[in-house]
């Protein structure tokens, strides 16, 4: 994949794209294909393993030392949206929200629950697909198009850290621990630095992208800017997909974290035949294509995936099943 300025090859997308369709989800996933599929993203449940989970009585007649001791021998699994309905006594369906998979009272926090067996189940993560869950969709996609070797990939250009900017603060940053006093009296210090930015004259921060990148054209869709990159969308059936990229955040790897790049937000080959969209407030990815395709993606096991109808609304209310 490598970046360009022309931006001109996303504009069929906008065409078929409805921006009053906010309710619907072709507010970010173009109209007119024969079918569509949406490919959930997995949740994370923490448990005890070979043991149950202690009530709540339990757990509030211990001490803080047997609590502490018992929040160590905790797991943290990944966790499908069907194992997390059946924790919940709710029912798993196309349009079904995670919210209301987790019976979250109004008002309620709906990003962590705990299940009537004492299981606490963390959501989705939004805007974000797992690469090797992408790598599988990819393997699909790539049998489906006469052009695999020709696309294009969006990046939404909000993420953190993703492009440079002229100004004085960086892009992001990574702060170190340490219990050395002089360094901390040097972060105290850069505490009151703001303060003292109006009388600087900005300067380039670093993003991930380069410069060149970072202020040149973008593919412009309602309510979202993107970066455009052209290249084989064959790249990503490789279930190292993320290690290749040139979105690849190798200054994060610098800091001790593991390799990664996020996952694209557009994703579709020359000839059109299909697109993948995984929209930045969205805790699914969503599928265009061809019935044949559609039915192969939501028959693979190894995700779970179910196909939704055209203008299907996926609104944070429109679970009306599970209300």
């Amino acid at each position: 994949m490598q970046w360009t300025s022309d931006t001109s090859a996303g504009d069929w997308l906008r065409e078929r794209l409805d921006a009053s369709a906010n309710a619907t989800m072709h507010a970010v996933v173009p109209h007119g294909f024969p079918a569509y599929a949406r490919v959930l993203h997995p949740a994370t449940v923490r448990s005890l393993p070979d043991r149950p989970v202690p009530s709540s009585d339990e757990y509030e007649r211990m001490s803080e030392a047997a609590r502490q001791s018992l929040y160590d021998q905790y797991v943290d699994e990944p966790v499908t949206w069907a194992e997390t309905a059946a924790a919940f006594g709710t029912t798993l369906h196309p349009l079904a929200q995670w919210q209301r998979i987790v019976r979250t009272p109004p008002g309620g926090d709906w990003t962590v629950r705990l299940s009537p067996d004492g299981r606490e189940f963390t959501g989705p993560i939004e805007g974000e697909i797992p690469a090797d869950a992408l790598a599988i969709i990819a393997s699909h996609l790539v049998a489906h198009t006469t052009t695999p070797d020709a696309g294009f990939a969006a990046l939404w250009e909000g993420r953190g850290g993703l492009l440079g900017h002229l100004g004085h603060s960086p892009s992001r940053a990574f702060l170190p621990v340490s219990d050395d006093p002089n360094h901390q009296a040097m972060l105290d210090r850069s505490i009151h630095d703001p303060f003292n930015t109006v009388f600087r004259k900005p300067t380039w921060q670093e993003g991930i992208l380069s410069r060149e990148v970072s202020e040149g054209p973008r593919l412009r869709l309602p309510g979202r800017d993107h970066v455009l990159f052209r290249g084989a969308v064959s790249d990503f059936s490789d279930p190292d997909w993320n290690l290749h990229v040139p979105w690849r955040d190798r200054e994060a790897e610098r800091h001790g974290f593991p390799p990664a790049a996020q996952s694209p937000s557009l994703v579709w080959p020359d000839d059109r035949a299909w697109v993948l969209v995984t929209e930045v407030d969205h805790d699914s990815t969503l599928v265009a294509g061809s019935v044949e395709l559609i039915a192969e993606i939501c028959g693979d096991d190894r995700l779970e995936a179910l196909p939704v109808p055209e203008n299907a609304d996926l609104s944070w209310d429109a679970d009306e099943v599970n209300r």
